[in-house]
């Protein structure tokens, strides 16, 4: 981390202190984004350790996501009023489920020696990162150093359902199983600022890295378990609420992103 970290800062130094005439392509076309530009892109950190692990053959050569819930799998757009000054905005969807099936003896009347049934545990999870900033840069060549103020919004859920094959009914009396489980809704904003590079090796085209430092608020709401229970009578369906939680921090330490952008 310290190394890319480092490697980023140089990188950032040498952006600001380069002061190349403007460029253009052989055909005309300019390489620096100009007023009225609009660029798209995406973290590329995926890419980076997906390459890492070719040449390492193995698969810890992946670099940290930047930030509040960023992944490879963020968005990020930028509208450019001029050559040097840039809104920039980015989003991230995260929607997903798992179901675990495990096999279990059936427990039914008429059920023999070695018949199965199946118990389910489906989790689904919900993430939502919406942020915004100001982006400066400096340089005339086809190293920028960019840096700005920047915010970000943060919205998690996840749940467990568990279903499972035989009824309760058929099982030892006292017995008590979870039919649901759901953790606290999250919630994070992420105030700070960020640095670093952006290198044009094509018209309009570029790969970047950043530090990003933040101010963070977090809180996670109250979770929920449901379980059923029987007493050799009836069945009874029980909702526990647990705690709830929340947390400052200064983000002393830097996170650190690799990505690639597209203009237009």
């Amino acid at each position: 981390m310290k190394k890319k970290v480092l490697l980023i800062a140089a990188l950032f130094t040498a952006g600001i202190s380069f002061t190349q005439a403007q460029m253009t392509s052989k055909k005309g076309t300019p390489i620096l984004p100009e007023a009225g530009d609009y660029a798209l892109g995406f973290d590329a950190t995926s890419l980076t350790g997906y390459a890492g692990n070719l040449l390492n053959g193995g698969s810890n050569g992946s670099l940290q996501p930047l930030g509040l819930a960023i992944g490879a799998t963020t968005i990020t757009g930028k509208y450019f009023v001029d050559a040097n000054k840039a809104y920039r905005g980015m989003l991230q969807l995260d929607f997903g489920s798992n179901t675990v099936t495990t096999p279990t003896q059936d427990r039914s009347v008429g059920a023999v020696s070695g018949d199965m049934v199946d118990d389910e545990g489906k989790t689904s999870n919900m993430g939502i990162t919406i942020g915004g900033g100001i982006e400066m840069r400096r340089g005339q060549g086809r190293l920028q150093g960019v840096y700005g103020p920047m915010a970000m919004i943060s919205l998690g859920s996840s749940s467990t359902d568990s279903t499972y094959g035989n009824s309760i009914d058929l099982l030892p009396i006292g017995t008590t199983r979870t039919t649901t489980n759901k953790q606290g809704s999250t919630f994070g904003i992420a105030i700070g600022g960020f640095a670093g590079v952006e290198y044009f090796f094509a018209p309009k085209m570029s790969i970047g890295g950043e530090i990003l430092w933040t101010i963070n608020i977090n809180s996670t709401g109250s979770s929920e378990t449901t379980t059923e229970s029987y007493d050799g009578t009836a069945t009874t369906s029980t909702t526990v609420e647990g705690g709830s939680s929340s947390s400052f921090n200064v983000g002393t330490t830097p996170m650190a992103n690799i990505n690639i952008n597209f203009h237009f």
